[in-house]
């Protein structure tokens, strides 16, 4: 598929979002009801995880329908290379730190020894821990290596092509209200993330490839009002869990519909840099507070500007001289493989 570069704009900003959610109690002067919509960053990943399934089922729908074992190789081969060198890098930047601070006499619990063989393995939030440690952002990417080994199976035996449109918005809506009835009682979508981190993310993934059937069929009209009419019963009160995640599917139909927003050099290229920012920014900010902050709670403006410049040049640095250049090594190591698709998601 050809890229819709409205979509990677948005995982910019997505990613963003994230980045203010964990710093948003240091920043200073930051009015209460900022504080609060970025006290919501973290339904940035709801909305990853709905692109993501979007993006991948348009784009290997049609190669894995058959169920070719080389085929599927190639997609868990190129998957792998796509998420686990930067994530590698990143979890050395957290063993290094960590090293760091038990030789110098301030062990840090967020960094537990036996769970490590876990994140290298990218199964840490599996069910196996009961906490977030190392790079928590990661819990993230785990989970999507799970959606990926899990996306072949769902190709293979069902093929939203041959749904009508109506069976596919209540296949979505029955997705969607499992993922409710499983967090029932929970306050938010970003309650108790060991234990509800991967529903949530096979949820919304298997819900993005539905709503890519929606958008290669041209539907979708209503999608942005509908978008619009569920954050307003949000607002008003209806459960976060039950409204959001239809909320944002609705949002992501609404954006791929629409080529012309989105378009900018800048905001295009912050999407193309949005993975080394998610995934470098959590310890970027703790080596900054570790650094020069005494009170994370009182960290004055020149520090927070001084931070965000960091994460904006590390993301550069990390994406362009080893991200990219990691991604086409490991998929260079493959001999025999069948056509690679003409875009990487």
């Amino acid at each position: 598929m050809s890229e819709l570069r409205q979509l990677t704009s948005a995982r910019g900003i997505a990613a963003w979002f994230v980045v203010l959610y964990h710093i948003r109690q240091s920043i200073p002067g930051l009015p209460d009801s900022a504080r609060a919509i970025l006290g919501k960053g973290y339904l940035a990943v709801d909305f990853f995880f709905l692109l993501s399934g979007f993006v991948i089922w348009l784009t290997w729908h049609d190669r894995l329908r058959q169920g070719d074992r080389a085929t599927i190789g190639w997609f868990l081969h190129k998957r792998i290379a796509r998420i686990w060198p930067l994530h590698l890098a990143m979890l050395a930047v957290a063993v290094a730190l960590a090293a760091t601070l038990a030789l110098t006499g301030r062990p840090d619990p967020a960094y537990p020894i036996v769970q490590l063989p876990l994140h290298l393995l990218l199964i840490q939030n599996w069910g196996f821990t009961d906490h977030l440690a190392w790079n928590d952002p990661a819990w993230s990417i785990s989970c999507e290596f799970a959606a990926y080994l899990a996306f072949p199976l769902l190709v293979m035996v069902v093929d939203w092509r041959a749904l009508r449109t109506r069976t596919l918005v209540l296949a979505a809506a029955a997705v969607l209200a499992t993922l409710y009835a499983l967090m029932a009682g929970e306050p938010s979508l970003g309650a108790d993330i060991p234990r509800f981190g991967l529903i949530r993310c096979l949820a919304e993934f298997t819900t993005g490839t539905i709503v890519a059937a929606l958008y290669q069929r041209q539907s979708g009209r209503i999608a942005l009002p509908l978008a619009i009419l569920l954050s307003a019963a949000w607002a008003l009160g209806a459960s976060e869990i039950l409204v959001v995640p239809a909320a944002l599917a609705a949002t992501l139909l609404a954006l791929a519909r629409a080529p012309r927003i989105l378009q900018g050099r800048v905001i295009h290229w912050l999407g193309d840099i949005s993975y080394a920012t998610y995934l470098s920014h959590f310890l970027l900010w703790k080596i900054v507070k570790l650094a020069v902050v005494t009170d994370a709670t009182h960290v004055d403006a020149t520090t927070i500007v001084a931070y965000l410049a960091i994460v904006v040049m590390a993301s550069a640095v990390l994406y362009h001289g080893f991200e990219r250049p990691a991604q086409r090594l490991i998929n260079g190591v493959r001999r025999a493989r069948p056509p690679a698709p003409s875009s990487t998601p």
